[in-house]
């Protein structure tokens, strides 16, 4: 039986509109048999995708998306297969959680030195309903009519022209140790997407020689060549292979559960 599989998926623990039981079921209506959730820096889901799934006959593989920073940029490293108690683990996406809500915090209170009619103690207050997806800054500027939606948040207010930046997180290499020392494997998340800036071969190039197990070689955001080349590279250099929808449920736009199709036969992760 070739199972059909998404090892890429959000929940409301991190930006994802899903709660663990609504990702459960759209797993089962998608025809999954296989999943991983991998919240940003967050297993808060995994241990109720591990119990609900299993009821609708869908294997669950324990998962995270985690932050690393390389020459400026930020990269997301998948996490597979580890000890959701590790204490090394979870110290380590404790701390990328605070970077980030740190991060956050900074940009409105820069906004309010820019005279945004917005304050940081109101932030603090605001209270943030999960279930929309994203982040609570993101709601806030939403709220307050002075953002359209997350694509406005990033090209036009969260830049660096401001001052305002991704914060650097641990390294590549520091992510994958954590992950290996947790009893996991590490695969660089959607190479070939716009979000690690320099394009496939130099993604490619720069990271290649990191200590990383493999590569998601199956995303919405990759074309069938871009998918064909980290697939040869991934067997030329004995790698493993991973894939995924990277499904927010109701928030990110062409982001499908299931889809990209996906069969076990196409992945290697152990």
């Amino acid at each position: 039986m070739n199972r059909k599989v998404d090892l890429h998926l959000h929940t409301t623990a991190s930006d994802g509109s899903w709660t663990p039981q609504e990702l459960v079921l759209a797993a089962k209506k998608a025809g999954l048999g296989i999943m991983a959730v991998t919240d940003h820096d967050s297993l808060d889901s995994v241990a109720s995708v591990m119990k609900l799934a299993p009821k609708e006959g869908i294997e669950v593989i324990a998962g995270v998306e985690m932050c690393s920073t390389y020459e400026g940029r930020c990269f997301h490293t998948l996490g597979y297969g580890f000890d959701c108690s590790n204490p090394i683990l979870l110290e380590h996406l404790a701390h990328n959680r605070r970077l980030l809500e740190e991060t956050d915090e900074r940009a409105i209170g820069i906004l309010s030195e820019e005279g945004w009619p917005v304050s940081v103690k109101e932030y603090r207050n605001y209270v943030y309903d999960p279930r929309r997806g994203g982040f609570k800054a993101l709601f806030y500027l939403v709220d307050k009519g002075l953002c359209r939606d997350v694509k406005d948040f990033f090209s036009r207010i969260f830049i660096k022209k401001r001052g305002l930046d991704f914060p650097v997180f641990p390294s590549i290499e520091e992510t994958v140790a954590t992950l290996h020392k947790a009893g996991g494997v590490a695969l660089l998340a959607h190479a070939a997407s716009h979000f690690h800036g320099p394009g496939l071969a130099r993604t490619l190039e720069a990271v290649g020689k990191k200590p990383l197990d493999g590569f998601e070689c199956y995303h919405p955001a990759h074309s069938k060549e871009d998918t064909k080349t980290l697939l040869a590279y991934c067997q030329q250099h004995h790698k493993f292979i991973s894939g995924g929808s990277d499904c927010h449920g109701r928030f990110v736009d062409g982001r499908i559960i299931g889809h990209p199709d996906i069969h076990e036969s196409e992945i290697r992760l152990f």
